[in-house]
């Protein structure tokens, strides 16, 4: 099955994002803030990210654009998963290669078709 990374500070985010992943048979990697996202996707070379905004340190559009335009990472799709939901925030993370966005607190359903649709534009190696 897929291997998704969830990049997030929040231990609430983070538990509920797991359960809803796993739930439908995900395996999930974690890392609690931006830097350590980049270290481990480097590594793991999962088949997608789920990428918070708002963290200390390497916040989710510098880690996102670092992932992006790393030609070891760049073909991992990032889904952006952050309470910021303004238009600017939007076309930003776009900007920085983000192939998904979804505000919290977000929606199993909406969750789960967005991965689908990114992994299958992106199929798991």
């Amino acid at each position: 099955m897929a291997r998704i990374l969830i990049v997030d500070d929040s231990p609430t985010e983070m538990y509920k994002l797991t359960g809803m992943l796993e739930k439908h048979g995900y395996v999930v990697l974690r890392a609690e803030n931006g830097a350590d996202g980049v270290a481990l996707a480097r590594l793991e070379k999962p088949d997608a990210v789920l990428m918070d905004i708002v963290m200390p340190g390497l916040n989710g559009f510098q880690a996102t654009r670092q992932l992006t335009k790393d030609s070891e990472t760049s073909h991992i799709p990032v889904i952006v998963v952050t309470t910021k939901d303004q238009e600017t925030d939007m076309v930003w993370a776009t900007r920085q290669g983000a192939k998904g966005y979804l505000t919290k607190p977000v929606e199993e359903e909406k969750l789960i078709l967005k991965l689908k649709q990114v992994l299958k534009d992106n199929p798991p190696k």
